[in-house]
This record gives C-alpha cells, structure tokens and sequence, in this order.
C-alpha cells in the first residue's frame, strides 16, 4: 500500500498529508500518482467539502526528490514535470471544492508552488517559501509563473524566482501572496476553523465561484459575462441557494448541505 499521502476525512474536510518526512515530503513519482489519485477521489467524493493538504514533519514539501532526477533510472525532466506536477496543479485547480495548503514549515521548488495553486494559504510564522530553482540552474515550474505575477506583481516575481531568497510566512502575507501567517500555537486552529467554515459553506457555489475567477485569468469581458450568467442559473438551481434564501426570509443562519 502506497503511505507516500495519508488521507483522512472527518466532517466534510478531507485532509491529504504528504508523507516523506525523511526527505522533507519531496516527490517521487510514486508519490506524485498517489496525490493525484487522492485529489481525483476528493473531487469526486459528494461527503467531502472541503481539502486540506499538509506535510508530515518539519517541512511541508521541498518539491522533487533529486535522487529520482539523478538516477539512472530516472525518466528524465519532461515526464517528471508533467507527470507528477503539472497533473496535479490541474487537479487542485480544477476542483470545484475549496482547497487549503496548511504550511507547517519549508514549502520550496515545486512544494511551494503546489501551495500557492491552492484556494488558500495558512502558514506557521517560522515556514518559509523558496523558489529555488535558480540555485541548481532550473527554471520555476508548477505554474510557479503563472501565479506569482499574478499574485505579486511582475518586479517581485523576478525577485523572488531569479534571486531565489527565502521568503518568511510573514513577509508572504504582508505581500498577499499567502492568506493568513499564523503563531505556531495558533497554526492547528487557524487551519481547523477556516477548514470548518468552508466545509458548511454553499459548495457548489464556492467551487463555481473558484472557477469563474480562475477562467477570468484568460476571458475577454464579454466572455467572463457569458460564463457568470452560465454558472449564475445552474447555482440558482441548487438546494444550498433556496436554502439561503429561506434562512434570509427567516432571519436565521443558512443550514447548507453542499447540494
């Protein structure tokens, strides 16, 4: 049985845990198949309503596993950034469920942009985001620049993956590139809270919402406007909107079931 991610669910959160703590949690592509598959099922899975994926350990993930590179076995960087990376990207992108990356510590290469393609972001004060790929001559992946332009800005994108400097949980907050830096006592909490209310959200209509901002990236207004009123009328058909309305009329709290 592969225990490279172990997956747990309890109240609608399904919490994936990336499991090489020896090696700071960095993929292999054994590894990689294992998060997809777990990311395929939590997608699928109507009793899960919100994600959240961590490391196991002191890191959160330091990206890949160079000695699978290295080797001779090795299937070289094209498979290697498709198959374990960019499948899974697409997967957390495309789920039409919140995701959270809780952050316990390093999140560099790859690891920490597999953080930044989640929905949000909650870090221990003393993890540190690294793009480090310039200092081994590499090029960031992982949509590693697709997001952080978007996120900070073209001169701190350059900064950030071309001088390759260590970024501390508070400085990413300050910077909006993260959602929440958080005390290390607190950090459990934080992620359980914000996990908790996203899981007793509207579900369907957080994941329209996830999908209409992130397809706005490449739309035309005209297009945007088609998409909204698309995914507008399918949201006004769901049990979680009449809910709301009701809840409003009542002047009570909305009771939503994700449907």
């Amino acid at each position: 049985m592969n225990r490279t991610i172990v997956s747990s669910e309890k109240d609608g959160i399904l919490t994936l845990t990336l499991h090489r703590p020896e090696v700071f949690n960095s993929f292999n592509q054994s590894m990689g198949r294992a998060f997809q598959e777990a990311l395929d099922d939590a997608s699928q899975r109507v009793s899960v309503r919100c994600v959240v994926i961590r490391g196991e350990g002191k890191a959160f993930c330091a990206g890949q596993d160079l000695k699978e590179v290295t080797s001779e076995a090795s299937p070289g960087f094209k498979v290697i950034v498709e198959e374990t990376y960019n499948r899974s990207i697409r997967r957390i992108c495309s789920m039409e469920k919140p995701v959270i990356a809780a952050v316990n510590g390093v999140a560099a290469g790859a690891g920490a942009n597999i953080a930044l393609a989640c929905d949000f972001v909650v870090a221990k004060e003393s993890a540190k985001f690294i793009q480090a790929f310039a200092n081994i001559g590499l090029i960031p992946d992982s949509g590693g620049t697709y997001w952080l332009p978007r996120l900070v800005g073209m001169a701190r994108a350059k900064e950030l993956t071309m001088l390759g400097a260590p970024l501390t949980a508070s400085e990413a907050h300050q910077m909006g590139l993260i959602h929440r830096s958080v005390a290390e006592d607190q950090w459990e909490d934080e992620v359980h809270t914000l996990a908790m209310r996203l899981a007793q959200m509207p579900t369907k209509g957080l994941g329209w919402t996830k999908r209409a901002l992130h397809e706005s990236m490449g739309n035309t207004l005209q297009e945007q406007l088609s998409l909204e009123l698309d995914l507008q009328f399918q949201a006004a058909e769901t049990n979680d909107y009449a809910e709301g309305v009701q809840a409003f009329l009542d002047k009570r709290r909305p009771k939503f079931t994700g449907t």
